[in-house]
């Protein structure tokens, strides 16, 4: 959520760099504008008035104290009045107070300068590939195919027992599941990030605290009965641990990763680009998440991309990664990068991750600060990363791994796995 003194200063500015996700901010910055001076306006007549009933309580006790009851008594009625008045002066102001926050729900992050204008992903900027795409045999199978050849993913026992997007993992392909996930674990706390098991399910206040909700309302399962919510990624109740913190700037960074499934409602379509892995409603994630000092927050997230560069470059897969456009951009980030696998049977980009600096956009929905050297209150800056997601990885590993003798498994997940084929 935007700080409303940034808004009142850099109003224009803020205009034109909204204009790269192609949001038009004029008109709710205005809105925004004129809710803080009705704001700060009714806030000094409620001040006004309560000032004004201590001082007359103050009277009352001196005038009865001289035996003047009947000024007293008039005061009393004039005290009463502005009792009545500070109420409704109270209600007002939360009223808008209500609608302000609610108002900034609606406004994106503010772009960093490295974004470009785009309209969607084809307008993303390619800034870096590594690793040779391998040569396949003739015949090689996609893994959809893969999974049905070597009974190691179910997916229409999925749908038995779900709906589709709800894969079974069997055998060899469970055990390869949970070996990329402790490999990820390893390597997250390995680089000092501290491990993490959080809850699936988060409260209101936390998918507000990091922008899930209001934007994202309708793509996370809402268990109505209890109203809750099941997590779309480990950054959501990760990221809430630290709601309404105020953290000393000895604790900064802090470095935290944790596994959890993963549960997304997005709107399902037909084709190869979303068979099998490719999309899936439940999904296991490795993430990591970072709160900053707002200086430092650049070189973290630097440092994120190149840990998530280091893993892939062990698992041996053919990568990229991209800046995002403004037309592509998450609603809560200032600068992503994703990461993307090639697929070499399906001949196309996998995404696997993205890593992002959503600078204080996060921490001012949270409430989450911590205390300068000068004994000053300032928001932080958080950042999290997939690392990494696993549908898209394990798609990547089983057809660019593929040989005659079987699914070869990479060489940095033989210790993990127990075994070096899938045949």
């Amino acid at each position: 959520m935007l700080v409303v003194q940034n808004i009142l200063a850099n109003k224009e500015a803020y205009i034109t760099a909204l204009a790269k996700r192609n949001f038009d901010a004029a008109p709710v910055l205005e809105e925004v504008i004129t809710l803080d001076e009705n704001r700060r306006a009714t806030q000094a007549k409620l001040d006004n008035i309560l000032a004004d009933s201590n001082k007359f309580s103050k009277e009352i006790g001196i005038l009865f104290k001289n035996g003047e009851q009947q000024k007293a008594n008039l005061l009393k009625e004039k005290t009463a009045q502005l009792k009545e008045n500070s109420k409704q002066l109270s209600t007002e102001l939360n009223d808008i107070q209500e609608k302000l926050v609610q108002t900034l729900y609606t406004i994106p992050n503010i772009p960093n300068d490295s974004v470009s204008n785009g309209q969607s992903d084809d307008d993303n900027e390619e800034i870096y590939k590594e690793g040779e795409i391998p040569t396949l045999q003739e015949g090689a199978l996609p893994h959809w195919e893969l999974a049905k050849k070597y009974d190691i993913i179910d997916f229409e026992l999925g749908v038995k027992i779900t709906g589709a997007g709800f894969p079974v993992y069997k055998g060899k392909g469970a055990r390869l599941q949970r070996a990329l996930i402790n490999y990820f674990l390893d390597k997250n706390t390995a680089a000092g990030y501290k491990e993490f098991q959080v809850p699936y399910l988060v409260n209101e206040i936390s998918g507000y605290g990091t922008g899930q909700l209001p934007d994202k309302e309708g793509q996370m399962y809402h268990v109505t009965g209890d109203d809750l919510y099941l997590i779309p990624t480990a950054e959501v109740p990760v990221t809430n641990m630290f709601r309404d913190e105020l953290v000393t700037e000895s604790e900064l960074p802090i470095c935290c990763t944790g596994y959890t499934p993963c549960f997304r409602r997005e709107a399902g379509s037909y084709g190869a680009h979303v068979r099998g892995l490719n999309r899936l409603h439940q999904f296991d994630k490795v993430e990591i998440v970072r709160i900053e000092k707002p200086e430092n927050s650049y070189k973290a997230l630097d440092g994120m991309v190149e840990h998530v560069k280091d893993i892939l470059r062990e698992l041996q897969l053919p990568f990229r990664i991209l800046r995002l456009c403004g037309g592509d951009i998450g609603f809560t980030s200032a600068l992503t990068f994703d990461f993307e696998v090639f697929s070499t049977a399906q001949d196309r980009w996998l995404e696997i991750s993205s890593v992002s600096n959503f600078e204080s956009y996060q921490a001012n929905r949270l409430k989450l600060r911590f205390k300068d050297a000068n004994g000053k209150n300032q928001l932080v800056h958080t950042l999290n990363g997939s690392s990494l997601a696993l549908p898209r990885v394990l798609a990547g590993i089983l057809e660019n791994y593929q040989t005659p003798k079987g699914i070869k498994i990479p060489d940095v997940l033989v210790p993990y796995c127990g075994f070096e084929y899938i045949d």
